[in-house]
């Protein structure tokens, strides 16, 4: 940040040029606001500026360390009233923040690109919510940091509603977590069966070959269909250890993806026309057993009781840490636009426990 005050006060140098002008010193404290969104609540933490005109960019590139621990603390920063507009605006934020923004890869959610790595949230239908979920926790590789950007709120609803799962972790039963934690789970996809994403858009590539190598190195199970259809099969932890924390985190899609979570209409639709075993997702335990309803309704229920959720506001930047909080949508009307960007990859060996 430029310092303008100082310029301002500068003596006029004639005959003056040997003297040095003193650097002028503005705390974190006079040029942001910083508090929890919620007075019973750290998540999310809420900072806006204390002055016109100052550039979140700027200011988040020089305090980097400061956002970092704030983060590791709280799990979310809201930032609030830095007249944020576009999507260069977001990817200046990610810039600053974390460096370089990451590509959307092994897709799970219909979205598009809107310019170079930043993306809709998701294009799935806005009559139905999305539950929550940590980014790519399905994957090998996944980001640490997510953040997104309203650039238009909805009419009605619309929030992103987010859960610390930390605390989601303390909700489940010892029992339960203890044999999350020794199967694990599997994950199961289907493509090509007139329902979800196809695999050339999952992979980004309509290559067989290629599929193959990233499933591969992915520790996924390929198994080709008739009709190019494909079905692949994967085994993840439950849990994980945040590699800045060291902290254990609920850190999986197993809720998510499970057939039971689906709104009643579309899974009542779906398992009239496909088997369980050809369902565009679905989850079991890793050793392949159905997880019990009455787990899944437990899980569920762990997430709510630790989900906040607030308004959007036009101009709103939101940032997670992908492995400390969890996000989901809820059904929105009218027109809505949330950009999303992601950055800082984590892979699973950095996060065993």
């Amino acid at each position: 940040m430029t310092d303008d005050t100082s310029e301002s006060k500068k003596p006029a140098l004639g005959g003056l040029g040997g003297i040095r002008r003193r650097a002028v010193s503005v705390s974190t404290e006079t040029l942001v606001k910083m508090g929890p969104l919620f007075p019973d609540g750290d998540l999310p933490l809420l900072i806006e500026p204390a002055v016109q005109g100052l550039s979140l960019a700027a200011w988040a590139e020089a305090n980097r360390a400061l956002l970092d621990e704030k983060l590791l603390h709280h799990g979310g920063i809201l930032f609030r009233g830095f007249g944020l507009q576009e999507a260069a605006d977001l990817e200046q934020v990610i810039q600053a923040v974390s460096g370089e923004s990451l590509e959307y890869r092994e897709r799970s959610s219909p979205r598009h690109a809107v310019a170079g790595n930043i993306y809709t949230s998701t294009d799935y239908p806005p009559s139905y919510p999305i539950f929550l979920h940590n980014e790519n926790s399905y994957q090998s590789q996944w980001p640490r940091k997510i953040f997104f950007f309203c650039r238009q709120p909805a009419l009605e609803q619309g929030e992103t509603p987010i859960a610390d799962v930390r605390r989601v972790l303390r909700h489940i039963d010892p029992e339960i977590r203890e044999r999350f934690a020794r199967k694990g789970w599997m994950y199961i996809r289907n493509f090509g069966d007139g329902f979800g994403l196809n695999w050339p858009t999952v992979f980004q590539t309509d290559d067989r070959s290629q599929v193959e190598a990233h499933c591969a190195k992915s520790d996924i199970q390929v198994e080709w269909k008739e009709e190019d259809r494909l079905r692949t099969r994967a085994v993840r932890p439950a849990l994980a250890r945040h590699p800045k924390t060291g902290e254990a985190v609920w850190f999986n899609h197993a809720t998510f993806f499970h057939i039971s979570t689906l709104e009643p209409d579309i899974r009542e639709g779906l398992l009239a026309e496909l088997d369980e075993e050809d369902l565009p997702a679905n989850t079991y335990y890793g050793d392949g057993s159905p997880i019990e309803p009455e787990v899944m309704e437990h899980l569920r229920e762990a997430y709510r009781r630790e989900t906040v959720s607030f308004p959007w506001q036009k101009g709103d930047l939101l940032l997670l840490d992908n492995m400390l909080v969890a996000h989901g949508r809820a059904p929105y009307s009218g027109p809505r636009q949330i950009l999303v960007g992601m950055a800082e990859p984590v892979t699973r060996d950095e996060a065993r426990l």
